[in-house]
Order: structure tokens, then C-alpha cells, then sequence
């Protein structure tokens, strides 16, 4: 009786880790529209100061996970709009060239835009 108690037990904690993490593999699934540098392949100026600068590095995680986040919360029009936004962001980020100061503006600027859609999405809770 004890072994079949802990196999319902086991099947409770399974379905409901599956469950807990849906939303999370959703954000992951939409995020890949955007994938941060892979600084092994760096390819341009602005890509591979992004990598050899800490604070624009950290900034392009921060840029990415918000990316995820907002295009993970909003309905598929709207998440049109983000990713056409994302991809002319990208021509800004890249007309940066190696300019940390440049590059850093740009990432201020979209990492803004961003929190200002989570923003508002919180803003008509509750969920």
C-alpha cells in the first residue's frame, strides 16, 4: 500500500512540475525569435565589443530576457509589432560599430522600450 502511495505521490509532483512549467518553456519557445550574441561567433564590430565589454554584455542579456518576457505576454499582433521593432533596433545596434557609448545608448533605449510594454501589461492585472 505504502509503494502505491508513493508512486500517486510521484505522479502528482511530475504533473505538476509540467504544469509549473509551461509558462516558462512558452517565454523560451517566443524568445527564440531573438537569440543573444554568441560571442564564439562573433561576427561584427558591435557584436564583438558587446562581447568584450562587460556592461554591454550584461546589457544584451537584460535586452534578450525582456525581449522574452514581453513577446511571451502579449497577443500575436502585438508581438509582431516587438519583433519589427527588435529587428530595426538591431540595424541601430549594428550602425554602432565598436562605439561603447553608442552601443550603450542603444541598449538603454530598447531595454526602456521593453520594460515600458511589461509595464503596461502589469499595469491591467490581476492575472
Amino acid at each position: 500500500m505504502a509503494q502505491k502511495s508513493k508512486m500517486i505521490l510521484m505522479r502528482g509532483l511530475v504533473g505538476a512540475a509540467f504544469v509549473a512549467s509551461a509558462p516558462v518553456l512558452s517565454i523560451f519557445a517566443v524568445a527564440a525569435d531573438y537569440a543573444p550574441i554568441n560571442c564564439a561567433a562573433a561576427a561584427s564590430p558591435a557584436e564583438t565589443t558587446i562581447c568584450k565589454t562587460y556592461a554591454l554584455g550584461q546589457d544584451e542579456a537584460r535586452m534578450a530576457t525582456l525581449y522574452g518576457v514581453a513577446t511571451s505576454l502579449v497577443a500575436m499582433g502585438q508581438r509582431g509589432d516587438i519583433a519589427d521593432a527588435q529587428r530595426q533596433w538591431l540595424k541601430t545596434r549594428e550602425a554602432c560599430g565598436g562605439n561603447v557609448a553608442c552601443l550603450g545608448s542603444a541598449y538603454r533605449t530598447r531595454i526602456g522600450e521593453l520594460s515600458k510594454v511589461i509595464d503596461a501589461i502589469a499595469s491591467r492585472g490581476p492575472f
